[in-house]
């Protein structure tokens, strides 16, 4: 073709596309927002570390190699005791160690940090802080010195497992107790109503301790010794959970294990009750479907090795009905959750139901440095239709920078 050709034909395709795009939606303007590093665009005041750590996990367990300036950014949120706060708009400032730093954040990024690798240093310092905010019943409360709760104890001992740390072994330096004694001291026993045996209430409290979900699947997972990630063991022989032992010592004499399955045996039968899912219980509102709750069921489950009882609140989860992805849509956190969960189950997160979570996931943050096993994520459509409209705008990028090339050699880059 010769370049009068050439040129005739950019502009007619130039033409067209500034037909097709005169009514086509544009990027949002959180895009250009977004810095260069941290995923998603809302405020991440109070979850920031939270959702890059498991964005990245979430990516690296499904193949895909973060981008190093989202590593870099998640490292540089470090304090320098080794502790990390929800969120440091200014990484110059000084982190207050006693109210400015959070368990479940550092237990969160030491599990991602250490998945991606080449972070050895920010990962020790991080266990280091874990280990001298130990509370002496063994476990850990949101900030140093808190009183022990379920769930950041166990995001803790995640981050131990994710670092080949077995958590009996990470006892307080003066009273000898271990994670798993917090924890057991918080699970709901055989004095407990029928119906809430096995059970972790949040923290201990005053009066008669109450059985919490969130709680629940959080020391449901930790009682495994996993972390957010792990290797999914495959099908099961669709053994269920084994609920409390109440004859005897009446379970006194439990192990990690036998308080895990307990745990599962209460979630299974919770979420039977509510059509495969957990609900939210948020005093004075209707009770309404919790996504991340369930989504932690279904890995605490599959840890378990229930694979067979972790597929039905999963098969939930993927209908359209839930509203699962729509939920998660846009939102880092939650489509990681939903990413951990199905990866978990043995599921493929590329296709949850119809939907790619990996290609949403990654759409929230920097592009991702390496994928395997997906496909070029530029051919991918969303569900609303944009996917198309996207192809456009890339062709007319095309025939822009050709008919520039050609009247000017002056190439132009689309970022």
């Amino acid at each position: 073709m010769n370049v009068r050709r050439s040129v005739a034909a950019l502009a007619i395709s130039a033409a067209l596309c500034a037909t097709a795009t005169a009514t086509a939606p544009v990027a949002s303007a959180d895009d250009a927002k977004r810095p260069e590093g941290p995923y998603g665009t809302k405020d991440p005041t109070f979850d920031g570390v939270w959702r890059q750590s498991l964005a990245l996990l979430a990516q690296d367990a499904t193949g895909v190699k973060p981008a190093a300036s989202a590593i870099d950014w998640l490292a540089g949120q470090q304090c320098a005791d080794g502790g990390f706060a929800a969120y440091r708009a200014d990484t110059g400032k000084a982190c207050d160690p006693k109210k400015g730093e959070f368990t479940d954040a550092t237990g969160a990024a030491i599990q991602a940090l250490a998945a991606v690798g080449g972070r050895s240093a920010a990962v020790e310092k991080g266990i280091g802080w874990l280990k001298q905010s130990q509370n002496e019943d063994g476990g850990w409360g949101m900030n140093p010195g808190g009183p022990s709760d379920a769930n950041s104890t166990s995001v803790a001992v995640g981050a131990f497992a994710a670092t080949g740390l077995d958590p009996v072994e990470v006892a307080h330096r003066t009273s000898g107790k271990a994670p798993y004694d917090a924890l057991l001291g918080l699970q709901l026993d055989c004095s407990a109503k029928a119906a809430q045996r096995g059970a972790f209430a949040y923290t201990a409290g005053k009066g008669e301790p109450a059985a919490n979900d969130l709680a629940t699947v959080s020391a449901a997972l930790a009682t495994r010794g996993s972390g957010f990630v792990f290797d999914p063991v495959g099908k099961d022989d669709g053994k269920k959970p084994k609920p409390l032992a109440c004859k005897g010592k009446g379970g006194a004499d439990r192990t990690p294990e036998d308080a895990s399955e307990a745990a599962l045996a209460y979630l299974s039968t919770t979420m039977s009750g509510n059509g495969m899912h957990l609900k939210s219980a948020t005093p004075g509102a209707k009770a309404r479907p919790d996504f991340g709750a369930t989504a932690d069921a279904i890995m605490a489950l599959a840890a378990g090795e229930h694979s067979a009882a972790a597929a039905r609140p999963l098969q939930w989860l993927q209908g359209k009905d839930s509203g699962a992805a729509a939920w998660a849509k846009g939102d880092p956190g939650a489509l990681a959750k939903l990413v951990l969960a199905a990866h978990a189950a043995g599921a493929d997160p590329r296709h949850f139901g119809d939907v790619d979570l990996v290609q949403r996931l990654n759409a929230t943050g920097p592009k991702p440095a390496e994928q395997q096993g997906a496909k070029d994520e530029k051919d991918e459509k969303d569900d609303d239709g944009k996917g198309s409209i996207w192809w456009i705008v890339g062709s007319c990028a095309v025939a822009g920078m050709g008919i520039g090339f050609l009247f000017s050699g002056r190439k132009r880059q689309q970022s």
